[in-house]
């Protein structure tokens, strides 16, 4: 039978499965929370030594519950506007970039999109810091104590977003589980280090914090989300296993 004209029963144990993989990720990952702060900070501190993208790590508060508390660590750094030779430099490639797309092939036109859409945002930033580069009103250390909580809730959400959209289907619970902690794993580890990466960008410029922001920050991690979930719908399901 086509795919189009199966049906999804979704039966009783199927709920009860999902809600208690869920249950249980979460409350792991809430315990864990105090460590997994700890090895970022000494992935900040380790970075910011080897690269000199900042000048210390600062630690913000947060807590759970009365009994669980974490303190979120962040690179630390200095706002630095754009000089003259840094914003007509920016520009100048933004230009040179922009020409390019137009020399594209046709079968690359979602590239085409995607590379304008970035200068189009890198285009807004030269405009602002050129007609009022003194009214930004975010600093780095704002910017990455921010996007550091961000990456901790994102990560946070995961066994309810597989709970709601993955355990419902009829995979192993051994692969339910394994797709969720590869998941947040992967993502525990790649965001310190992608912190890091945009601390160094904007330790020559907050000029390019907006594209940092909308394009190299969270929607990153979302994709990689998206790409462990399809990942995991590609696996063979039990009823595919039986046949």
């Amino acid at each position: 039978m086509h795919r189009a004209l199966t049906r999804f029963v979704l039966e009783p144990s199927d709920l009860v499965t999902a809600s208690l993989l869920v249950l249980l990720f979460t409350f792991a990952w809430i315990l864990s929370l105090p460590w997994l702060c700890r090895l970022w900070q000494y992935i900040f501190s380790e970075g910011i030594q080897w690269t000199g993208a900042a000048s210390d790590v600062g630690l913000r508060e947060h807590f759970v519950t009365p009994y669980v508390r974490f303190f979120v660590p962040y690179p630390r750094m200095q706002a630095v506007s754009p000089d003259a030779q840094t914003w007509w430099l920016t520009a100048a490639i933004v230009g040179v970039l922009l020409a390019a797309t137009f020399l594209l092939p046709k079968r690359w036109m979602p590239v085409t999109y995607l590379a304008r859409a970035v200068l189009f945002i890198q285009t807004t930033a030269l405009a602002y810091f050129f007609l009022e580069p003194a009214r930004f009103p975010h600093t780095p250390d704002s910017y990455m104590e921010g996007m550091v909580t961000y990456g901790i809730a994102l990560i946070s959400i995961v066994p309810a977003l597989f709970g709601l959209t993955y355990y419902i289907f009829r995979f192993r619970l051994i692969r339910k589980a394994a797709l969720t902690a590869m998941t947040m794993m992967h993502l525990s580890l790649f965001f310190p280090l992608q912190i890091l990466a945009q601390a160094i960008v904007l330790r020559k410029s907050v000029l390019f914090m907006p594209v940092l922001y909308i394009v190299f920050g969270l929607p990153v991690d979302v994709m990689i989300i998206l790409a462990f979930y399809s990942w995991g719908m590609s696996w063979p399901s039990k009823a595919q296993n039986q046949t």
